[in-house]
């Protein structure tokens, strides 16, 4: 018969019968888990889960596994999550000038590999900027910027994230600092791609700070804004090789590389569900 599939997050205090009673119930709702993983942190206290399992098609209503869960839920005080893979989250791009991560989401997106609904593209650039890219029907929002009209600005840019039902906001080299305020209202669901190996060299133009170094490493960093520039916690991050001869430039070139890289992987785990914020870290559990 026709399966439906589910992923289960959760957290809560650590103590002992969390998995048991969470795979028992999955049993008796006629369930079978096709994948589980678990982190208890030591330091916190805190457990974190994720289970993907599958539900014949008539045992498969979301709102009753929702509400027969509750009593775990109650009993252990978790914070939870259960959602079909085929509930496409919305996700709203966020680009200025610079548009090699912008394309790399696109064609990830209409590949497959990116499993979400585009609710719009904004840049602080007009559309002109991007003539060679596709959008393919996406809506294109302009919304300018300059040190007297940010306010506004970002006023209009949280009615558009409410007016289009955006669920996610990725920062796809936005180079633009949000606002306090914004930032804490996109806290937990906006992800931002910084081109440097956080928490070395934050702020602007990272990779001739580590020029400037003489570093032999340079590095990308996907990872939830906070009201902290450049602090939210880390979703995915890596790095590539330099030498002495490598200019200021070399560094951009290689670093656009892992900057999609990066942000692709990040965003990926996220829609997946394979990613909790624990404190100012991210657990990540990845496929």
């Amino acid at each position: 018969m026709d399966r439906k599939t589910f992923n289960l997050t959760l957290t809560c205090k650590n103590r002992p019968g969390i998995v048991a009673a969470i795979s028992n119930y999955i049993f008796e709702t006629g369930g079978d888990i096709e994948d589980a993983q678990q982190f208890d942190d030591k330091n916190s206290g805190h457990f974190f889960m994720r289970v993907t399992f599958s539900c014949e098609k008539h045992d498969a209503d979301i709102a009753r596994l929702r509400a027969g869960f509750m009593p775990i839920v109650e009993r252990f005080g978790l914070t939870w999550h259960l959602r079909s893979p085929l509930e496409l989250r919305r996700v709203m791009i966020m680009v200025s000038k610079q548009d090699h991560c912008l394309v790399d989401l696109l064609y990830r997106w209409r590949i497959g590999e990116l499993p979400m609904i585009i609710s719009g593209i904004v840049s602080n650039h007009p559309r002109e900027t991007y003539s060679n890219v596709d959008f393919g029907g996406i809506p294109f929002h302009h919304l300018p910027i300059d040190n007297t009209t940010k306010l506004a600005q970002e006023q209009k840019l949280w009615h558009l994230i409410c007016e289009t039902g955006t669920e996610m906001v990725v920062l796809a080299r936005y180079m633009q600092v949000l606002s306090d305020d914004l930032s804490a209202k996109l806290s937990g669901w906006c992800i931002n791609v910084h081109h440097s190996f956080l928490p070395g060299f934050k702020g602007a133009k990272p990779y001739h700070q580590a020029y400037a170094r003489g570093v032999k490493l340079i590095g990308a960093t996907a990872h939830f804004i906070t009201s902290d520039l450049d602090e939210g916690p880390i979703i995915e991050q890596d790095v590539t090789r330099v030498c002495h001869s490598d200019a200021p430039d070399d560094l951009v070139r290689k670093g656009r590389d892992l900057e999609r890289q990066v942000l692709a992987r990040g965003l990926r785990y996220y829609l997946n569900d394979r990613v909790l914020i624990n404190g100012t870290t991210a657990v990540v559990f990845a496929d």
